[in-house]
């Protein structure tokens, strides 16, 4: 079997805009940078600390 050829970790967690390398995801509040919250359907999350944030839904619905 071949091995699968990973693509380097900083190309996913950051992107390159205007010559600059700007964060493509968020940091934790508490471990500090270089930590990264992972990005599920509801919620951002620290695997470090346990740290969560919820998603909230914008949409609301307006009566005239």
């Amino acid at each position: 079997m071949e091995k699968k050829k990973n693509e380097p970790s900083a190309s996913r967690f950051y992107k390159i805009e205007d010559k600059k390398a700007v964060l493509s995801r968020r940091t934790c509040p508490k471990c500090g940078p270089g930590t990264f919250l992972a990005e599920h359907k509801d919620r951002f999350s620290c695997g470090k600390c346990g740290y969560t944030e919820f998603k909230t839904k914008v949409a609301e619905k307006t009566k005239d």
